[in-house]
């Protein structure tokens, strides 16, 4: 359609056009316009019926090694993010945030604030107090010297350890079905030995490298942000509806995010409108740039929930599955927001149960329950890379592995068995198997004890497995070792990026699996930085192989579906090593008890 307006504007025949990195042109004329310049008029050209789709053979760039363009500028430093944004007379801001979810500012003294040096404005805004200077350290440094009496008359101050207590009673009880396979109880209450197990997952913080921030400034025709954003649409009609504005009103100026995995798609627009309120109450009289510290950043919220699963199951003669029962309790991230009516059916929020209640195996009796728990809980919650696959992925990997346990079979063998239904699941994780030498003993290591360990697991449409390999030491400290990835992603459009994907979401997962986890007591967040909520340490990132399936399906997502497998992966290879099973995460010193 785009050859079809170029040749109609420029009056001459269609098969002498080229199209090459976004240009439409005619080499004999030296006419040329880019795919923007033709696009209205392409839109009113017949839509082809049956058109003629590129011979793989001749791509130029699907599945060929093709450099990210932002690369260098990332490496120089000249890449350009929020935090980097300066704007004449720009002000920033800094904002006490109440210490429990749900409170509110009672009080304020800023007299000693307004007195510090630096300090343009206090101003009271629904999420707390907002302090505006020159520059984030004196903005700090004027927050310091406010004085809040916090209302926590409607503030939540649960713990974790009471949220656990309380979701354990929820799995014992039943929960709505969001999957239903043959009759579960029955083929349970007949068998001879029933397995048992519970899975406990905490709060867990994006800890995006850069926090939150956003730099707004109004004008007469409007507002401009600048901003790294993953929620475009949802930010600009939020903020145009806080200013009386209408969307097209609100520009947005795209900048790298830094970092994020899902933080800054904040279905509430929360940071963004913190901004807006911020500039509202100073009538716009200066640019603001609002900057979470990393204090900020840890205690503010939108986690991706804590969450309990228990699973039940009872093994055939041959010691395959026969029935599989899983409830998972846990916060829905979709209730009350703008999604609840497209993706949250029947009660059964869909990001809540993926990757458990489409399990791939063959189980002729299998349900899947769900209790959430949003009336009760008020932490705020939102989805964390590979959304629910990060907890139901563990749970059926590592509950599946013990299965194979009980049954004296190979874990990859037994998986096998129960994918005839799901060639590619087996391609894969036949792949992985081989590339990792499953069938090989592991060498020995100074003494330390080795083990491999298997997780397969899709998320996105992607199909994913992990071979992880692990050494722990007499202590119970240990070290993932190895880690080899295969997947099947459709057709491979930039096989660099799916490489690199797979190894940043294993190094994310990684830093999940030992030592990630926000905790709350008496309703404030226990974590405060990267000393007590680490990221994964370079002397930590294990060996990484990645393998792509070769595939002409359609393609699929590799930004998420890395993350899941690789926590039962290393959960299953310390068992192989020390004997101990991990259900509860971080694993932390768990093998040390």
């Amino acid at each position: 359609m785009l050859v079809s307006a170029a040749a109609a504007e420029w009056r001459v025949p269609a098969g002498e056009i080229v199209v090459r990195e976004g240009v439409v042109s005619h080499p004999k004329t030296r006419r040329q316009a880019r795919f923007g310049a033709l696009a209205e008029a392409a839109a009113r050209q017949p839509v082809p019926e049956s058109p003629t789709l590129k011979d793989p053979k001749d791509f130029r760039l699907i599945g060929r090694h093709a450099p990210r363009k932002d690369s260098p500028a990332k490496t120089t430093g000249q890449a350009r993010f929020t935090q980097d944004v300066q704007l004449p007379g720009m002000l920033v801001a800094v904002v006490a945030h109440p210490p429990r979810f749900g409170a509110t500012v009672k009080s304020v003294d800023d007299a000693a604030a307004r007195k510090s040096p630096g300090v343009v404005d206090v101003v009271r805004i629904p999420s707390g107090v907002a302090v505006l200077a020159r520059d984030t350290w004196r903005a700090k440094k004027g927050r310091d010297a406010l004085v809040i009496e916090w209302d926590d008359s409607a503030a939540w101050r649960g713990s974790n350890a009471a949220l656990v207590e309380r979701y354990r009673e929820l799995a014992a009880t039943p929960g709505l079905p969001a999957r239903q396979d043959g009759d579960t109880d029955a083929a349970l209450g007949k068998a001879g030995k029933v397995f048992e197990a519970e899975f406990v997952f905490p709060f867990l913080a994006h800890a995006a490298m850069e926090p939150m921030n956003c730099v707004i400034r109004l004008h007469a025709d409007g507002c401009e942000v600048w901003n790294g954003e993953q929620f475009q649409t949802g930010d600009q009609h939020a903020l145009a509806a806080l200013l009386g504005l209408k969307p097209e009103q609100v520009k947005l100026n795209m900048l790298f995010a830094g970092g994020s995995f899902g933080r800054r798609a904040a279905p509430n627009s929360d940071y963004l409108l913190e901004a807006g309120h911020i500039v509202k109450a100073i009538d716009g009289r200066a640019p603001v740039k609002l900057v979470w510290l990393r204090e900020d950043d840890m205690r503010g919220g939108n986690y991706r929930p804590l969450y309990l699963h228990r699973l039940r199951a009872a093994l055939d003669d041959t010691g395959r599955p026969l029935a599989w029962s899983q409830r998972i309790v846990g916060q829905s991230i979709l209730t009350g927001t703008a999604f609840e009516s497209m993706l949250v059916k029947d009660g059964i929020d869909g990001t809540s149960v993926e990757g458990a209640a489409n399990l791939p195996y063959r189980v002729p009796n299998l349900q899947v329950e769900l209790h959430t728990t949003n009336a009760e809980v008020k932490v705020p919650v939102q989805w964390w890379r590979s959304v629910g696959s990060t907890h139901t992925g563990f749970a059926t990997e590592a509950f599946l592995d013990e299965r194979a346990s009980a049954a004296g079979a190979d874990p990859v063998d037994y998986r096998l068995k129960l994918l005839d239904a799901h060639p590619r699941h087996a391609a894969v994780l036949r792949l992985a198997a081989d590339k990792a030498g499953w069938s090989a003993p592991l060498a020995g290591r100074d003494g330390m004890r080795r083990g491999r360990g298997v997780a397969l697991h899709e998320s996105f449409n992607t199909i994913v497995a992990q071979v992880a390999e692990v050494s722990v030491a007499a202590d119970g400290t240990f070290k993932v070792d190895r880690v080899v990835c295969a997947l099947d992603c459709g057709v491979a459009v930039n096989p660099d990026v799916i490489r690199a994907q797979m190894e940043g979401g294993i190094g994310f997962a990684l830093a999940a699996a030992l030592s990630g986890e926000i905790t709350l007591e008496d309703g404030q967040v226990v974590q405060s930085n990267f000393h007590d909520y680490p990221v994964l340490r370079i002397d930590q990132m294990p060996a990484v192989e990645v393998h792509i399936v070769p595939s002409a399906e359609k393609p699929t997502g590799v930004g998420e579906p890395g993350v899941p497998p690789l926590a039962p992966a290393v959960a299953n290879a310390l068992f192989a090593a020390s004997g101990k099973r991990i259900r509860r995460l971080p694993i932390g010193d768990q093998l040390k008890a």
